[in-house]
């Protein structure tokens, strides 16, 4: 199980999902370019100590990271809003990447038609999306609960 972020915007949110994966022993895979200094205070100040205990690999751009999967045998699994079929009706996999799009934009069609399945969280009616750290924890706690692995650090 990985957490791709495809071309995050906002510091804050990449160092949340660190902290999460750093907690849950999961690796992060950055797909770049993202819309910050990396270095940026704010990662550090989100993922606070948790950080450098994190798993992560930044990648150049799409083609890296999609050589990168396609190499280890994962399953593209896209966390979509506009997706019709729930998380929770979802049959994750050990070796899937759940890829999360950027905060404004999602990911561009060529990047959806790449990903094996997509899948999203279920929402009450009218609003939009979650901040993408918060569906990140959603998403990844119930990709963990099925492959039986929540938990086991």
């Amino acid at each position: 199980m990985r957490i791709a972020l495809y071309q995050p915007e906002i510091a804050g949110n990449v160092g949340a999902i660190l902290r999460l994966a750093a907690c849950l022993a999961v690796p992060v895979e950055i797909i770049e370019p993202c819309g910050f200094v990396f270095d940026d205070r704010r990662l550090k100040r989100a993922a606070m100590d948790y950080g450098p205990l994190a798993e992560m690999t930044r990648h150049a751009d799409w083609p890296s990271f999609q050589a990168f999967a396609r190499d280890s045998g994962a399953r593209l699994v896209l966390m979509s809003s506009k997706a019709s079929t729930s998380i929770y009706r979802t049959a994750f996999q050990d070796n899937d990447i759940l890829l999360m799009g950027s905060e404004s934009a999602g990911v561009p069609d060529h990047v959806r038609d790449a990903c094996d399945l997509q899948t999203t969280i279920p929402m009450t009616a009218g609003v939009r999306s979650l901040n993408i750290s918060v569906a990140t924890g959603i998403a990844l706690g119930e990709a963990l609960r099925q492959t039986r692995r929540l938990g086991e650090a």
